[in-house]
């Protein structure tokens, strides 16, 4: 995961911070702005956080970022044409580590924040559309602005992302290519395998670092 790729997760973060209520009556880029000003203020000044308590991070991402994804379509788009090869059962697998995957990568972002600041762009939204792209822009103290783009698809829940652009650099493409060479080697239950062990690693390392 790249450094670039962390700070538009952190951003996403920023974007999925409001009840789901809030997101069927919200319009996106709204949705994004209104809850900026709360995360920020618990990223700001929960010193748990600031030292690495693991636990607490996880738990924030949990209740304040993961029920704004859509994780079935985002897993579907990562795996690519390898997921028609999966069982229902192995779908259901590559999802539960994909979303894993994304605890552990956006339990990092929280720990790494210091001081960056967050705008978003006009929304271009037709009525009656029901996928748009909230653009917005990560300024960064010392270092040039990075573009976040978030894909998302309105649903019977709200609002739900379903991808990040980082610059050039998409969530789902970025996996796409270790997803279909891990498939190339083992196929899909390789595939799952890979996730299963990926995730024991970062939750081990998280745990060691708590430890400290």
């Amino acid at each position: 995961m790249t450094r670039k790729l962390l700070f538009g997760l952190l951003g996403l973060l920023w974007l999925a911070g409001a009840p789901a209520r809030a997101a069927e009556i919200t319009a996106p880029d709204a949705l994004a702005k209104s809850v900026t000003d709360e995360v920020l203020a618990v990223l700001r000044s929960d010193k748990d956080i600031q030292a690495g308590n693991v636990r607490k991070v996880v738990d924030l991402v949990e209740k304040m970022v993961l029920p704004h994804f859509d994780f079935v379509r985002m897993t579907r788009l990562a795996v690519g044409v390898n997921w028609r090869k999966a069982s229902p059962e192995q779908q259901k697998s590559l999802v539960e580590e994909f979303r894993a995957l994304l605890v552990h990568t956006y339990s990092a972002t929280f720990v790494a924040y210091r001081d960056q600041k967050l705008e978003y762009r006009p929304l271009r939204m037709q009525p009656g559309d029901t996928e748009v792209v909230v653009k917005s822009l990560v300024n960064q103290p010392g270092g040039k602005p990075v573009t976040v783009d978030y894909r998302m698809e309105k649903s019977t829940d709200g609002w739900k992302v379903y991808d990040v652009v980082v610059g050039d650099l998409s969530l789902v493409q970025n996996y796409r290519g270790s997803f279909e060479t891990e498939v190339r080697k083992g196929g899909i239950e390789g595939l799952i395998k890979a996730l299963v062990d990926k995730n024991k690693q970062l939750a081990a390392g998280q745990t060691s670092t708590a430890a400290k």
